[in-house]
């Protein structure tokens, strides 16, 4: 499937709005010199004796007009531009979170937080600004450039080609030049300043780890040293720039000298008259102004073109992730994905199969998982144990439809599970070891799991996951507010507004990737008793690295380097499998009691 370019898009539907920033643009500057134009024939004129009042009574009206119609037209021009430019970077952060959120199961191993940070605040910010720096003003550069060119050539044509040939230097080789000599240090910059932006996020998020650790001091060392590195790049640039703002400075005075030289030649020819002589020279420097910033916006381009590259590269992972049915059979599976969504929500039954899957990331890489068959009917559980790296969290993500097996098969009531795309939230809620809660109320927080549920339902959903008794102790009830990543909250106290989300959710098939690390036993085994009442008739699939609560599962599947090693109920486990049974007893250390039925 071909991808969209980030500036093609914009360009059919913007085009009226793009070409009035030029028109603009080049108005702004024909009002600046033609003020500068009408000042200098002004000044002149009133130097000498008026033979009429109104010989100079015009040009004040001249300078008048062009003086407020420029500030006038540069402000509709900016108002125009900028209003333009952030729809468009609305529409972009839209599109790329939209390339983001299919993949929000593979951001963290994917992707580093300072990288997709950088992307959404950084990069966008970037692309927004090939319009306004480097598009608009190359264009209405060149349009001057012709305007002048034969403007010139009407009174002498000898002269507008060297004219012409001062300015092509300011339009054109200045910077070429300047694009050839910075391009890779401009590139070092961003990507120097993009891995700063990681360190910095990743040293924000570990902070109190630095402080516990005594080494605060080591990171502050070590992230200025690799800040006066970007800074000596950066310093080379700041050089060259001056350098080249010096050298358009001194092709703009070598052309203000000729434009004299050329002017008083015309008057002593007596083809123009003296007052003149000032108008044609004060022209030059509103020109001037509109070629100088050509070079700096060629330079960006690097910049621009690095930006391009790391949201291809989140695209390109996109369209790798699932794979896109063929064209001709979309409609299809759109049909069959509706009625089979329908149905599951008619019925309440989601049952899900999984035949001989097989996953690996990348041809040559081990597989994930391998020769996985499992048939999972609506209401049963079934938890999945093993350590890490031995498949668990491929085999959810093969299950949500996140990624397609690469051989064999996944369904959802007889269809591919990666087929239901965006409607998997209607068929399978997650509840994770750590659930984000936003900065806003407990209401709220809790109808993230459907926006349209009413008070009665969230406190309906709160009260299933016993959070009634907590809630009705806070200074505001639902409304209090949850503070920035739930801090107000402990961690149990968390997974239960969690809890109550997904129950309001109210999905067939709930996922529990350990919802319950990190928590102490006692409080472990509350929550676990709460899901397990709260969710009764739902599918549970249980990832967990051990066996608390196992006992109240209908089916225990151990995995192994991609391989299912173990797999029976919890009493069959411990009655066949020692391994098992020891894993069993070193989650139980104390007080071990067998609880396979009949004992």
């Amino acid at each position: 499937m071909k991808r969209e370019g980030w500036f093609t898009p914009y360009v059919s539907p913007y085009f009226w709005r793009f070409l009035l920033i030029i028109v603009l643009g080049a108005l702004t500057i024909f009002s600046a010199s033609s003020l500068m134009y009408t000042s200098g024939f002004l000044i002149s004129k009133a130097s000498i004796p008026p033979e009429n009042i109104l010989m100079i009574y015009v040009p004040i009206v001249g300078v008048r007009t062009f003086g407020t119609s420029r500030a006038v037209i540069h402000y509709a021009e900016r108002l125009v531009s900028h209003d333009t430019i952030l729809r468009i970077l609305s529409k972009m952060r839209i599109r790329l979170y939209n390339i983001l959120e299919p993949q929000a199961l593979f951001l963290s191993s994917r992707f580093r937080t300072g990288d997709i940070l950088g992307m959404l605040a950084d990069d966008i910010e970037y692309l927004q600004n090939v319009y306004l720096r480097t598009v608009f003003p190359s264009i209405i550069a060149l349009l001057i450039y012709a305007a002048a060119v034969i403007s010139i050539g009407t009174f002498d044509v000898a002269f507008a080609l060297l004219m012409g040939l001062y300015m092509l230097v300011l339009v054109v080789v200045l910077p070429l030049i300047s694009l050839l000599l910075t391009q890779k240090r401009q590139r070092q910059v961003k990507q120097e300043r993009n891995r700063l932006y990681q360190k910095l996020t990743d040293a924000v998020l570990g902070m109190g780890d630095w402080v516990i650790s005594g080494r605060q001091g080591q990171f502050v060392e070590t992230y200025e040293a690799d800040e006066r590195a970007v800074a000596r790049t950066d310093g080379a640039l700041r050089r060259w720039a001056r350098l080249r703002m010096f050298i358009g400075q001194a092709v703009v005075g070598i052309g203000v000298l000729s434009m004299l030289y050329w002017a008083a030649g015309q008057f002593a020819d007596g083809a123009i008259a003296g007052t003149l002589i000032a108008a044609f020279v004060l022209v030059v420097f509103p020109v001037a102004d509109a070629f100088l910033p050509v070079s700096e916006a060629v330079e960006k381009i690097p910049q621009y073109r690095n930006s391009l590259e790391r949201l291809s590269g989140v695209e390109a992972a996109e369209g790798n992730m699932a794979g896109a049915a063929p064209d001709s059979g979309k409609a299809d599976t759109a049909r069959h994905v509706d009625a089979a969504v329908k149905a599951i929500k008619e019925t309440g039954q989601a049952p899900i199969r999984l035949e001989n899957a097989g996953y690996r990331y990348a041809a040559g890489d081990d597989w994930s998982i391998r020769n996985l068959t499992l048939d999972i009917p609506q209401g049963r559980k079934v938890a999945v144990i093993g350590r890490s790296g031995a498949g668990k969290s491929t085999l959810l993500k093969v299950i949500q439809g996140v990624i397609t097996p690469s051989v064999g098969s996944a369904t959802i009531k007889g269809i591919e599970a990666s087929a239901y795309g965006e409607r998997i939230p209607q068929l399978i809620a997650v509840l994770n070891q750590s659930p984000h809660l936003f900065d806003t109320t407990v209401a709220n927080n809790i109808r993230l799991g459907n926006p349209d549920a009413s008070d009665e339902d969230i406190k309906q959903a709160a009260k299933l996951a016993k959070l009634d008794t907590l809630i009705s102790s806070l200074p505001e009830g639902y409304n209090t507010a949850v503070r920035e990543a739930g801090q107000r909250f402990s961690g149990g106290e968390r997974q239960r507004i969690a809890l109550a989300r997904i129950l309001l959710q109210n999905t067939p098939v709930v996922v529990l990737d350990e919802p319950t690390v990190g928590l102490d036993p006692r409080t472990e085994r509350d929550l676990l008793a709460t899901m397990f009442e709260a969710m009764e008739g739902k599918t549970l699939i249980w990832v967990t690295h051990h066996l608390v609560g196992a006992e109240q599962m209908d089916e225990v599947i151990f995995m192994e380097n991609g391989f299912v090693e173990m797999r029976g109920t919890h009493a069959e486990l411990m009655d066949k499998e020692p391994r098992y049974r020891k894993l069993y007893e070193l989650d139980r250390p104390s007080g071990f009691v067998n609880t396979a039925p009949g004992e």
